[in-house]
């Protein structure tokens, strides 16, 4: 129970099921006095507090669980190393990976009991391979693509009682008729752990500051910059660049190189990319080959199939886009039939197939879609 409103009345819901149902907040950093700022974070003392109250409402047990030194190593340093290798990572998808579907979970299946419950819009199926994760009824509300690295052991034991409501105006109106203090409380946004919301600040004192150069795509210095951690690809705003395009168009971050502290710019165009790969990759319930929907081409490496027909986000309100995508050399490798803009390493592509999540791998590198000389004469 985050102290929000879809959380408590996902546990409301859960309680009127038959379900016996306990409270958890999750105190995710030891920062005493912290308050919320306006709609920004989600773990504050103000949230805690929101979450026992509709609790004593609902007349069940509430507890804070305290995994704020396993948030600082597996959410926090992950975000401070991602950036500092000029990478752009999705805190949400960690947190949901390693804290509120794993440590949550596991402590949860110690003391007994048999389901995570939250209040994430998305959906827990029984397919004809097993248990899958699908987009939830509420297409403007769904959270598929952060629930995207859940594996098959974790869908088992998840539970989504939000995934059939049709709009978030209709789980206030519920909270509301509950008598639930949060019936009109805002969404939280942003990153939790920044809830002041300077992104680049907070990465400049964990991470350093250094005078850089800006440098177009062809090779030219146009601009200087503070610290390469502060861009990410696809950044138009806050570039300061002191030389204007020839062709007066505006430019666009196209690569973050840390090594160096070099920020490389360029036209819109550069942006496009016709192909993006992940090792890191995992699969919400059953694979490519065991789904039916390719071969098998598993090798001493390891797993492989052949290529497949899918559609894969990579970002969390994004839309999906037709792809083709294949396992090979330890990488799961998408080829997109449209071309995509602004993708950075360190996102996370998760891929679909209709309506079900199949899997996910964090992109390491992409390729773009116009060559050195088409972009020349682009």
């Amino acid at each position: 129970m985050s102290g929000g409103v879809d959380s408590a009345v996902a546990a409301a819901r859960a309680l009127e099921a038959g379900h016996e149902v306990v409270g958890v907040h999750l105190a995710l950093a030891r920062m005493p006095g912290t308050l919320r700022t306006g709609s920004r974070g989600c773990c504050t003392i103000e949230d805690s507090m929101d979450a026992r109250r509709v609790a004593d409402s609902l007349g069940i047990a509430f507890y804070v669980w305290d995994f704020s030194e396993r948030f600082a190593a597996d959410v926090v340093q992950d975000f401070i190393d991602e950036y500092r290798e000029g990478r752009t990572p999705n805190p949400c998808m960690r947190c949901n990976q390693h804290i509120k579907f794993q440590a949550v979970l596991e402590r949860a299946l110690a003391l007994g009991f048999d389901a995570v419950a939250t209040g994430h819009y998305a959906k827990v199926v029984e397919g004809p391979h097993g248990k899958e994760l699908h987009r939830a009824a509420a297409w403007a509300k769904d959270q598929s693509y952060v629930l995207g690295v859940l594996r098959t052991n974790q869908l088992d034991h998840c539970y989504f009682p939000l995934a059939d409501t049709p709009s978030k105006a209709e789980v206030r109106e519920e909270a509301k008729r509950r008598g639930f203090v949060v019936a009109t409380k805002p969404d939280s946004h942003d990153i939790c752990f920044i809830p002041d919301g300077d992104t680049r600040g907070w990465l400049a004192e964990r991470v350093g500051s250094e005078t850089g150069s800006v440098i177009d795509h062809e090779g030219q210095i146009v601009g200087s910059h503070e610290g390469a951690h502060a861009f990410t690809v696809g950044q138009r705003k806050g570039l300061q660049l002191g030389f204007p395009a020839a062709d007066g168009k505006p430019r666009f971050v196209l690569e973050v190189r840390p090594k160096t502290n070099e920020v490389i710019v360029g036209p819109k165009e550069a942006l496009a990319i016709s192909e993006l790969a992940g090792s890191m990759m995992s699969f919400a319930g059953a694979d490519p080959v065991a789904s039916g929907l390719a071969e098998d081409r598993s090798d001493e490496g390891g797993f492989g199939c052949s290529e497949f027909a899918c559609q894969v986000q990579v970002r969390a309100h994004a839309d999906p886009v037709d792809a083709l995508a294949r396992v090979e050399g330890g990488e799961l490798i998408i080829r997109l039939t449209e071309p995509l803009l602004g993708v950075a390493p360190g996102q996370s592509a998760v891929v679909y197939v209709g309506e079900r999540v199949l899997g996910q791998c964090t992109i390491d590198r992409t390729v773009r879609s116009l060559t050195a000389s088409e972009l020349a004469r682009a």
